[in-house]
């Protein structure tokens, strides 16, 4: 083997040694930061959305659910508005605004904003402590049984949260 050759099969080497780093590295991030939250049967999701609709995520059985938790001050969150716009048109989808201010507030804002998913407002922060929800944004997929399969914490996208939705479906 050439020396031209075993430094570039010395680079791939090392890349790829990288590459799995930082694989290890971000599954080891994701698992700490998902560590308190609810696995299994996801806990109650009642309410009365913005537009006036009942809800309950005990209504969705049956098919995959996206309950994702954020909130209107949250820049992050804000980043992921259009994911979630564009998986509410095509899956089944409730959103929680967590201490986002009253139900007029969240209207206005999703007015201002021009998004029109479902929204629970959780001015006092009740349905995320039930959810052991800290911080936002928090995406939850949930089976066709209720049952919590995967849960994301920070940015997700749209491709990420669609597999994973599908995944719940099979």
């Amino acid at each position: 083997m050439s020396n031209r050759a075993e430094k570039r099969a010395g680079r791939w080497k090392r890349w790829l040694a990288e590459a799995v780093l930082v694989v290890l590295l971000l599954g080891a991030i994701h698992l700490w930061q998902t560590r308190n939250l609810p696995a299994g049967e996801a806990p109650a999701l009642t309410g009365t959305l913005l537009d006036g609709r009942t809800i309950d995520r005990v209504n969705f059985r049956g098919k995959p659910l996206l309950v994702h938790f954020w909130a209107a001050w949250c820049p992050v969150c804000r980043l992921e508005q259009g994911t979630i716009q564009s998986l509410a048109r095509e899956w089944p989808v409730i959103t929680v605004a967590m201490q986002s201010g009253d139900a007029e507030e969240i209207r206005r804002f999703m007015e201002e904003e021009g998004l029109s998913f479902p929204v629970l407002a959780d001015e006092a922060g009740q349905l995320a402590r039930r959810w052991r929800v800290s911080g936002v944004p928090v995406s939850f997929v949930l089976d066709g049984r209720g049952h919590i399969r995967y849960a994301t914490v920070g940015y997700a996208t749209w491709a990420g949260l669609t597999l994973r939705l599908w995944l719940a479906g099979l």
